[in-house]
């Protein structure tokens, strides 16, 4: 259920509102507008009865909700969520791109790849210290070692670091170390994983499944968010379909199809989505064409000794000439600005 204040309402009635809900057994996330504020009701297994809200002080209206998501939808939020970290921001403006090693693999190899990311302009860097490989004699990752490294990366350079928890306790990991929590594709409906992410303090980029519908990656989002932590961003990085010339099919439909029903922001990931060097500049391209907030790309100083997906890595002059195409074709097709 949907509960919508009127644009005078105080921040009294909305603790009134609250404290009904509460005392209902259920949970209340209040989102506030440009106008006015709205609050989600969770919990509930079946339809709420409205008529204990129609007369408290301050409410416009109660609304069934009737879809299975309710905090990533637009009904909840009409304008577009801005995911803000720190004095970065992934959604609004300003095009996010988070850039950096698939792995981290020693301090030097870390520091050349952020060095060009920082002078890019980019604001985010990636790197995983924990890597979930297909198979269990690949390269795991450097664990907490890699995250003290990033940390450093962040501290020499300012930029906010994005970097995957496998489980729970991975996640207080990365809260020590790192700005931003990613959810790999693996993970994605790794539930009690979904959970803790929701407690978190730091935001959330939630990568798209292997073989996900588009409702279920949302509601991978709503189970963050129904925990308390809204501060999501949606990764499509490709899905597996029947084609062979490529990694995964990286599917840009899901990014205007996303936006008529989220108001989350969505980034996308070129690179796990073609597996191909050669490919990711022209899908990175095509994406911010179709509206995308951002871009996380795979960055090597020396792609070929890799330890993990090498093949899909621009090097460092790749990296820079993608971001001067892919920023000339946002400032583009950005909406002029008002007034």
């Amino acid at each position: 259920m949907l509960i919508v204040m009127k644009a005078d309402a105080t921040e009294r009635d909305i603790a009134e509102v609250e404290r009904v809900i509460t005392e209902l057994g259920f949970r209340p996330h209040s989102v506030p507008g440009p106008s006015r504020t709205a609050i989600c009701v969770t919990g509930n297994q079946g339809p709420v009865d409205i008529t204990p809200f129609e007369n408290l002080r301050g409410v416009a209206e109660a609304i069934r909700v009737t879809k299975p998501f309710k905090l990533v939808s637009v009904d909840l939020r009409p304008e577009k969520t801005v995911v803000k970290v720190g004095d970065a921001q992934i959604g609004g403006e300003e095009l996010a791109i988070i850039a950096g090693p698939c792995a981290v693999e020693n301090r030097e190899q870390v520091f050349a790849v952020a060095e060009t990311v920082r002078r890019s302009g980019a604001r985010f860097f990636r790197g995983g210290a924990f890597k979930p490989r297909t198979s269990p004699y690949a390269f795991q990752g450097l664990g907490e070692d890699g995250l003290k490294i990033l940390a450093e990366v962040r501290e020499a350079t300012g930029l906010k670091i994005v970097t995957e928890a496998l489980d729970e306790s991975g996640v207080d990991l990365v809260e020590r170390y790192a700005d931003v929590i990613q959810i790999g594709a693996r993970n994605m409906q790794n539930f009690s994983l979904l959970r803790r992410a929701g407690r978190s303090r730091l935001p959330v980029l939630l990568k798209r499944g292997l073989s996900a519908m588009l409702d279920e990656w949302l509601l991978a989002a709503e189970y963050v968010m129904s925990e308390g932590n809204y501060n999501v961003v949606l990764c499509e990085r490709g899905v597996r379909t029947f084609a062979q010339h490529t990694r995964n099919t990286l599917d840009l439909a899901a990014i205007p199809a996303v936006r008529r029903i989220s108001h989350l922001p969505v980034v996308i990931d070129p690179s796990h989505g073609t597996g191909h060097n050669y490919m990711v500049m022209p899908l990175a391209r095509a994406g911010v064409a179709a509206g995308a907030d951002g871009l996380i790309i795979e960055v090597h100083d020396h792609p070929e000794r890799a330890l993990s997906d090498g093949a899909q890595a621009l090097t460092l002059e790749q990296y820079e000439h993608l971001v001067s195409e892919v920023r000339a074709i946002h400032d583009v097709i950005a909406p002029a600005p008002v007034g």
